[in-house]
């Protein structure tokens, strides 16, 4: 039985990628399969899929998310929408020296006013007075990880985003799809490499480390996915032919694998709190391409389920030891499920 101190590891500072590069391709690639370790590029993955093997990506697209304002004592707040709960709610997390009550008015980026609704948590309801995407395109930042040092400019609202986002929601982005440019995805399709999407509105809790030893005391943050038919009718015809079913994130996996609790996968649209841990059998997703996570984090544990626990471990000394770039602007991973192996 693993606890939390199993998932902690040393990263030197220098190691956190604080820029993308200047060519989303142009990453590295540490290729794991068993106790195999290859050392590649990130472009070598044409050479790594068959076609016919099914690559699903998160097409969510994150949200200028991040505001400061004031309250109407003159007191300052920051707020980072956590999610849109219909064209005017938002639940957000909201700092402030003294919380703020329900029926208080905020204003934000100087621009317009919110009403601060129920607590629902650790998180507040607030209540736009116009369309909520509208107001946070139109005003918001960008909310970058918090292990990155400066603040968003005009090309991280470009490079924080995968090429092929297109349904609003997110806090963070899938960052393991920021690798793909439209290239690559040419020579993929060119292959005969297929794709399907699904959606999953990464919140702010990704970034959060477990704070609990005994990991079945941990509370899962919650994050809102769609699977549509279309991508469960493409995973059959994959499984069907023998291919694999790649996710491109772990944000990916967590939707397949939420939607595939009752053994097979299925279309539709929830909310989940899927903790994936060392021992769990996945069910649908054959490999995984995923970028270098935090220590003590829910990723990280996941990673370890889906690869094994030792084969990670040595993994991420390797990346270590030859200077890979961690986390959401670094490199890449490629695994193969192993959780099914005895």
């Amino acid at each position: 039985m693993y606890s939390l101190s199993d998932f902690d590891f040393d990263l030197p500072p220098e190691r956190i990628a604080q820029f993308p590069l200047a060519e989303r391709s142009a990453s590295r690639l540490l290729h794991l399969d068993g106790d195999t370790i290859v050392d590649r590029q990130f472009a070598d993955l044409v050479d790594q899929l068959r076609a016919g093997d099914l690559l699903v990506m998160n097409d969510t697209r994150v949200l200028k998310a991040r505001f400061f304002g004031v309250k109407a004592s003159g007191g300052q707040v920051e707020v980072l929408v956590e999610r849109v709960l219909d064209d005017r709610t938002v639940l957000a997390q909201v700092r402030a020296s003294k919380s703020p009550k329900p029926g208080n008015r905020v204003r934000l980026a100087d621009a317009f006013d919110v009403t601060v609704g129920e607590r629902a948590g650790e998180f507040f309801t607030l209540m736009f007075e116009a369309d909520v995407f509208e107001l946070i395109e139109a005003h918001g930042r960008l909310p970058l990880p918090p292990y990155i040092d400066h603040n968003a400019d005009a090309f991280d609202e470009q490079r924080y985003q995968t090429v092929y986002s297109k349904t609003p929601g997110a806090v963070a982005a899938p960052t393991a799809g920021l690798h793909f440019d439209d290239a690559l995805l040419a020579k993929l399709k060119d292959k005969g490499v297929q794709f399907a999407y699904v959606t999953l509105h990464v919140g702010a809790g990704t970034f959060q480390p477990v704070r609990v030893e005994t990991l079945a005391d941990h509370q899962m943050h919650s994050e809102w996915y769609t699977m549509p038919q279309a991508t469960v009718d493409a995973v059959h015809a994959a499984q069907a032919a023998g291919r694999d079913v790649v996710a491109v994130g772990t944000t990916s996996m967590r939707a397949l694998e939420s939607a595939s609790q009752s053994g097979t996968l299925v279309a539709g649209s929830a909310d989940t709190k899927l903790f994936i841990t060392p021992g769990y059998t996945f069910k649908t997703v054959t490999r995984l391409i995923t970028n270098f996570h935090l220590p003590k984090s829910t990723l990280l544990m996941l990673v370890s389920a889906f690869a094994g626990y030792q084969q990670i471990r040595a993994a991420y000394a390797h990346a270590i030891a030859n200077n890979y770039r961690f986390f959401s602007y670094g490199d890449a991973m490629l695994l193969t499920n192993t959780s099914d192996r005895t």
